[in-house]
């Protein structure tokens, strides 16, 4: 984070100049007191990124001692394994004397600047986010206020910020040597939304796994999901209409495991019988499911706490160094990879 050099405040004069509307819009779009056209909402809080504005009211009310509050800024729809994260993140907290505020970025670049937005502008001490695939404004809006920020779930290799997720490469490698040491060699992989770190992580330790198998990549055997369940059901559909299907599919979210079973099951495909099944993301359902889900379920409860902990190291001392920390995922071995229990082929995930 830069230094904390005194300089001129920006006013909301400058956001209105910089943005090429009025000061009055500037004031409906922060203040939501007037429905703005989207274009020009975005083009202000963009002027808002790039100004460091700051609402006096804001401005009014910091003091040195803090607020003993943290914002976090995530996607609340996209991924169940957040709802856990959520609350380890708030236990975390809870015991070290700090409350929790929560906004949705809908994993959205622009969305995601507003909810830093909303967070900074109720004077939060520090920031968790997992970041959409472009979170550069959203990050620069902090950085320029000073306010610390941890990175989870989707790191972020290029910068030097505190970050912490699970390890993506090697795990899912060793989903596809699973499946292979089970005599699969037509193996396709669903990948999660185009941009995130996790989604491009996934992909290279899928190919990874198909190298080290001495398998030929293919293209046709990697299929977009968007990490929804729509998009894992679309993806699979696709798979089925393949001179050649495959006969394993690696699942890149859990999210896009749930289409996948029903993509399945309406066109009258077994799993694992006719379609072994083996996924990223382990949930509460997972072990109900018919056939039981062969999954790797990530660490989360220590994501949280160690996001929490990089945090308050990070207020206590800004000029600790940065932390980057990738955690294991446990391979959790059910039903719908199709091997007996004792063939642990990915067992190098735990």
């Amino acid at each position: 984070m830069p230094g904390t050099g005194r300089r001129r405040l920006v006013t909301m004069a400058d956001v209105a100049s910089n943005a090429n509307v009025s000061v009055t819009t500037v004031s409906h779009v922060l203040n939501r007191t007037r429905k703005v056209a989207a274009p020009t909402e975005q083009a202000v809080l963009a002027a808002v990124a790039a100004t460091g504005y700051v609402p006096d009211d804001v401005v009014r009310s910091m003091r040195t001692v803090g607020t003993r509050m943290v914002g976090l800024a995530l996607s609340l729809s996209l991924n169940p394994s957040f709802n856990e994260l959520i609350l380890s993140i708030e236990r975390s907290l809870t015991l070290s004397g700090y409350s929790l505020l929560l906004t949705d970025t809908h994993d959205d670049p622009a969305s995601e600047l507003r909810a830093i937005s909303d967070l900074l502008a109720r004077n939060v001490d520090a920031v968790i986010l997992a970041p959409s695939a472009r979170p550069e404004r959203a990050l620069t809006y902090c950085e320029q206020r000073n306010i610390p920020v941890a990175v989870v779930d989707r790191i972020l290799p290029s910068l030097d910020i505190d970050q912490v997720g699970s390890e993506n490469v090697e795990s899912t490698a060793a989903l596809v040597d699973h499946v292979v040491h089970n005599g699969h060699r037509r193996v396709a992989m669903i990948s999660g939304k185009t941009g995130l770190t996790t989604t491009t992580e996934r992909v290279a330790g899928y190919r990874l796994g198909l190298e080290r198998n001495d398998l030929k990549f293919s293209r046709k055997y990697l299929v977009s999901g968007d990490s929804t369940e729509l998009g894992g059901r679309r993806a699979l559909q696709s798979l089925l209409e393949l001179p050649e299907q495959p006969t394993a599919v690696v699942s890149g979210n859990n999210q896009m495991t749930i289409g996948v079973m029903g993509a399945a099951r309406a066109a009258g495909i077994t799993i694992p019988g006719d379609l072994a099944l083996i996924g990223y993301d382990d949930f509460a359902w997972a072990d109900f499911f018919s056939p039981r889900l062969s999954v790797l379920a990530q660490p989360i409860d220590a994501i949280g706490d160690h996001a929490v902990r990089m945090l308050l190291t990070r207020l206590a001392d800004p000029d600790t160094p940065h932390r980057k920390v990738s955690l294991r995922p446990q391979f959790v071995h059910r039903d719908s990879c199709g091997c007996v229990e004792g063939e642990r082929g990915a067992s190098s995930a735990s």
